[in-house]
């Protein structure tokens, strides 16, 4: 087993949930390990210690920000009705549209461009992934084939999305979001 391939450990564990939450706050285009260390009571030495190096720790926080948003979008499918392609998708753009989750999607908007610029790079492979497990949860809706396509689905979410972040005005991207809607129903 390699230095970054460490399992996780009590302490490793913790300090992964603080800087996730460091995160969070200041995104992670910027991050630097002092700051880092200093906001989250450790030194860089011990983060990279128990993560391996800068990269191993943006992976595992990149790792940590994934499994929160399919949880939290997994649940918000669900609670629209899984079997219903529509108030699956509504249920999920109302997660999205939360002011709440703000800081979880500015970070996602963040990792996925810097993936898109850096290939090799610890963002390596993110927004592929991401787009695999967006699809995945349109595609498992009972309805999806039926009553929706999962890619157009997903291209009009992550659209109003992206103009959500930029304007701010989520009157416009839920009329957006909306409208798809109603051409998925009159099509079905």
């Amino acid at each position: 087993m390699s230095h970054s391939e460490r399992p996780g450990s009590p302490r490793r564990d913790e300090l992964l949930e603080r800087a996730y939450r460091y995160a969070l706050a200041h995104g992670l285009a910027e991050l630097s390990l002092r700051p880092l260390a200093a906001a989250i009571g450790s030194s860089p030495r011990v983060l990279l210690f128990l993560f391996g190096s800068k990269d191993q720790l943006i992976r595992a926080l990149l790792g940590r920000a994934r499994a929160d948003e399919l949880a939290a979008l997994r649940q918000a499918r669900e609670a629209g009705g899984a079997g219903d392609f529509a108030a699956a998708v509504r249920a999920t753009w109302g997660w999205l549209v939360d002011p709440a989750h703000r800081p979880m999607l500015v970070l996602w908007v963040q990792a996925y461009a810097r993936s898109l610029g850096e290939p090799d790079g610890p963002w390596a492979g993110f927004a592929r992934q991401t787009v695999e497990d967006w699809l995945g949860l349109l595609a498992d809706i009972d309805g999806g084939a039926a009553g929706g396509d999962p890619a157009l689905g997903l291209a009009v979410l992550r659209g109003a999305l992206l103009d959500l972040l930029a304007t701010g005005d989520a009157e416009r991207a839920t009329a957006v979001v909306e409208r798809y809607l109603r051409l998925v129903a009159a099509a079905g």
